[in-house]
């Protein structure tokens, strides 16, 4: 196929060879039935025969700009112009200017970025750095969390996507997560007790603290259920890390840059972490690009002794130009505010929608990131379809979106609100309307 020919396959042509050809991941490849995309501008894209969708999911949680921004685009081509790639041993321009305007963001005194393509490998590294700063071996991550499918990302994560590849690295050790909704902590107190900080440092006690080099965790829970955190609890983990000497890892590679309505989700309760990771926003997705930042003194900790780790794309600079103009888009156009502004819309509409459908149990966000999770009943709180399973109503439900034009992720008794961050509130009102007639379905799923 000749560059002239691209652009001119029907649907059906694209399906097929991208079928025959390419495996398609967490899928069985005979299930596998993807939506073909032609082109993609702002928070729309199109299949080649028109069809449009909004995209209520910024792909995967990181189109965040929204798409087709040509500021970011005519980037690209002047660094593909000038300098295309340099291997990580050298020193360029973007690179040099890209970790100067993330030490400005970043919290704290993180100034130094050991810079990757994509957010597994962020984490991977960040295993790397904790145990060699510490001279511990253990870690500690959640249940309801992912981290990356790479080894001992994939051991970091909790949920079910780990079981097939199962026995990852050693050391890791898993707590329970900061969910009230289905809190067994406090459930029969009422209200938050933030107890779930008292179980952390009974699994610390026991382990030995001083065998445990960091605590993994994501700053808003992603794709395990938009799990925000309640007050109190992220400055209880800075507070336990400090007091036996480990360090707090930030995943922020879904909720940093913007999504949440701050820079980094970890942001709003004031807390510095000591390593945080990042990717998806960074560039937008318009070019891989992933990091690992550092406090100061831990990336002194490696002024004489080596850092082991390395990527052949390593502050790759067509990625790197990428991430400058993309932070560059989230400063001009106020898109951080426009995540608040949006969020405290969504919110306000989906109070609307929980009064309106029964079978919505709960619906969570923080800025732009968010979830529905639908029940069957209120009071029991039983799941509209089963841990790591799906119903025939989740099904449909999803079957809805699709055919109505609205994209996001439906997973287990969920579906997901996170549009790009330039959406506008007719824009959101339009993706919420298909949501309203959808939730009509799971609604004949409720019980009591």
């Amino acid at each position: 196929m000749t560059a002239a020919t691209i652009g001119a396959m029907t649907a059906d042509e694209m399906i097929d060879l991208c079928k025959r050809h390419s495996i398609y991941e967490w899928s069985a490849q005979s299930a596998i039935n993807p939506i073909p995309v032609a082109k993609a501008k702002g928070v729309y894209f199109w299949q080649p025969d028109g069809k449009r969708f909004i995209d209520f999911n910024s792909q995967l949680m990181c189109v965040n700009i929204g798409h087709g921004d040509e500021r970011v685009i005519e980037a690209i081509k002047r660094q593909a112009d000038t300098l295309p790639y340099a291997n990580p041993f050298m020193a360029t321009e973007v690179r040099a200017r890209l970790g100067q305007v993330l030490s400005e963001i970043t919290p704290g005194n993180i100034n130094r970025f050991f810079f990757t393509l994509g957010g597994a490998e962020a984490n991977e590294n960040a295993i790397k750095a904790a145990r060699l700063y510490t001279g511990r071996h253990k870690l500690i991550a959640r249940y309801r969390s992912y981290h990356g499918a790479t080894a001992g990302a994939m051991t970091l994560t909790g949920d079910p996507r780990r079981w097939a590849n199962e026995p990852g690295i050693s050391g890791v050790l898993r707590v329970f997560d900061p969910y009230q909704y289905r809190c067994n902590f406090c459930k029969l107190a009422g209200s938050c007790t933030l107890d779930c900080l008292n179980h952390v440092e009974e699994v610390i006690m026991y382990e030995g603290p001083n065998t445990i080099a960091a605590i993994f965790v994501e700053s808003v829970t992603g794709t395990n259920g938009i799990i925000v955190p309640p007050d109190g609890y992220m400055q209880g983990l800075r507070s336990l890390c400090d007091k036996y000497g480990i360090l707090l890892v930030c995943d922020e590679v879904m909720s940093g840059f913007g999504r949440t309505g701050e820079w980094f989700a970890v942001d709003h309760w004031k807390v510095v972490p000591d390593l945080i990771s990042m990717a998806k926003g960074l560039t937008s997705a318009y070019l891989p690009l992933g990091a690992l930042g550092m406090k100061e003194e831990i990336a002194e900790a490696f002024h004489s002794k080596v850092f082991a780790g390395g990527l052949t794309y390593n502050s790759h600079p067509m990625s790197c130009a990428t991430a400058l103009a993309t932070i560059d888009v989230y400063k001009q156009d106020n898109l951080i505010e426009n995540a608040r502004k949006m969020g405290e819309v969504l919110k306000r509409e989906m109070a609307k929608l929980i009064e309106k459908h029964p079978s919505i149990g709960e619906a969570r966000s923080i800025g732009l990131f968010g979830i529905v999770e639908l029940v069957r009943n209120r009071k029991t709180k039983e799941p509209m379809a089963p841990f790591n399973g799906t119903s025939p109503e989740m099904t449909k439900l999803a079957a809805f979106f699709r055919e109505n034009g609205l994209y996001t992720f439906v997973r287990w008794n969920n579906f997901f609100t996170n549009p790009p961050l330039c959406i506008t509130e007719e824009q959101l009102m339009e993706g919420l309307d298909i949501i309203d007639r959808g939730l009509e379905i799971t609604d004949q799923g409720v019980t009591g």
